[in-house]
């Protein structure tokens, strides 16, 4: 609800269940159409299939108002402009509103751009997504296709290991977006399953939302190819940089080089170039989708210019071939008897501890230190974990100042459907 008022929306639509699931009235100046839930997405998911609500007399069927408007007449005037939000995963989704005009290219054309320079599509070619349209990654890449107009779409309403194993090879798929916990269930496959089917028609998997380990890369390389790219993406820039799995194992760590077009700097806090393989603040410039602004005064400082670049509060650096490097979020940033802490440092350590399957690494309130570098962990099937053991492993691998004072233990991890985890709610348990 927070959403539709701060947006400013004059239409929603639905599907039937979705609909039926708001807690409060609508704002009367909403239009509100009503799509009804497809039979795949019934059988995918367990749904209120009914209209329950006293207003929902006054929502109109999408399907209904298609069928009796005899004629509609073609858009007169150039797309102004495009509204999304993020996903908010460290707190209040953000609105990020951006406005065209006459010197800039349209969505459209932008889009089908993408298809062709990042996606590496060819007419003619397949393209199948299993992760929720409404995050941005999937949104974009899905329009890409569209945009395109010679790709086929092929849209699964939840993502089954096997099934999408079958998909591709009865649709002869080509391309894919697939995220580190897809990739994880892959794997976690029988060989027997494997075997059943071909797979061998596709080509190119992107992957965003989340770092994935050095072995879910290497078994994911060895069962279907050099076919996986990452991008460091985010919904306020799109997609900022590219890697190939193959240049991923050679430089572990990194998420690639920025893309055509596209430039970025390393700055420290005066707003000063740093030199090659030293940390900063990361300022990103893409020509492709344009200045942005925020549309809660929550949001307004994080997006921060400089020079038409920009930076979202993610910390990193270069090295000597170009080549990013993301130490962490600002914001996720421990501070520890004043020394600055990266979770994602170590982060990448512990995931490959034998017994964890998922890690998270946060700040939690300490009363000397300021801050305590607290991990919570979910465990392999049968398998236990003791604070001696998560700083036997760290020994040697990291400073000791960031080895972490507190375990919790986690049947599963907070996860979006992107991947990211809601460290926000890991951590509410230590806030008062």
């Amino acid at each position: 609800m927070p959403i539709l008022v701060d947006s400013g929306a004059k239409v929603l639509l639905g599907h039937s269940d979705l609909l039926a699931t708001f807690d409060a009235p609508l704002p009367p100046d909403i239009s509100t159409l009503v799509i009804d839930t497809p039979d795949v997405v019934k059988e995918r998911y367990t749904l209120v299939d009914n209209l329950a609500r006293p207003e929902s007399a006054n929502w109109q069927n999408l399907r209904s108002l298609l069928a009796a408007t005899k004629e509609i007449d073609a858009p007169t005037q150039r797309f102004r402009g495009m509204f999304s939000y993020t996903s908010g995963s460290t707190g209040r989704p953000k609105g990020i509103k951006r406005e065209y005009n006459e010197d800039r290219p349209d969505p459209y054309t932008v889009f089908a751009g993408l298809a062709r320079a990042l996606m590496q599509l060819e007419s003619g070619d397949r393209f199948y997504i299993a992760a929720p349209l409404y995050h941005s990654a999937p949104h974009a890449l899905t329009l890409s296709c569209l945009a395109a107009g010679d790709v086929e779409v092929f849209i699964e309403a939840k993502f089954d290991p096997e099934r999408f194993l079958a998909d591709v090879q009865k649709h002869k798929i080509t391309h894919t977006y697939i995220v580190p916990t897809m990739m994880i269930r892959l794997l976690k496959l029988p060989q027997s399953v494997r075997d059943k089917y071909d797979v061998s028609s596709l080509r190119y998997a992107l992957s965003t939302g989340s770092s994935w380990p050095v072995e879910v890369k290497q078994g994911m390389i060895e069962w279907f190819g050099s076919i996986f790219f990452e991008s460091y993406g985010a919904s306020e820039l799109g997609f900022m940089t590219l890697i190939s799995s193959t240049e991923a194992l050679q430089k572990p760590g990194s998420v690639g080089k920025v893309v055509p077009g596209g430039s970025l700097m390393i700055l420290d806090d005066n707003m000063q170039p740093l030199p090659t393989g030293e940390s900063g603040a990361i300022y990103v410039y893409l020509p492709m989708f344009g200045p942005f602004k925020y549309t809660n005064t929550e949001g307004t400082l994080e997006g921060l210019h400089h020079q038409n670049h920009t930076t979202l509060g993610d910390v990193g650096y270069v090295d000597e071939e170009g080549y990013l490097y993301i130490n962490d979020r600002k914001k996720d940033m421990i501070i520890s008897g004043g020394a600055n802490i990266f979770p994602a440092e170590i982060e990448a350590v512990l995931i490959e501890m034998p017994q964890i399957v998922d890690c998270a690494i946060f700040g939690a309130p300490h009363a000397e230190f300021g801050e305590m570098v607290v991990v919570a962990v979910q465990c392999s099937q049968d398998e236990t974990l003791s604070m001696e053991q998560v700083n036997a492993f760290l020994d040697g691998k990291i400073a000791r100042f960031k080895w972490p004072k507190k375990l919790d233990l986690h049947l599963a991890l907070p996860r979006e459907d992107s991947g990211k985890i809601f460290k926000q709610r890991l951590k509410a348990a230590y806030i008062e």
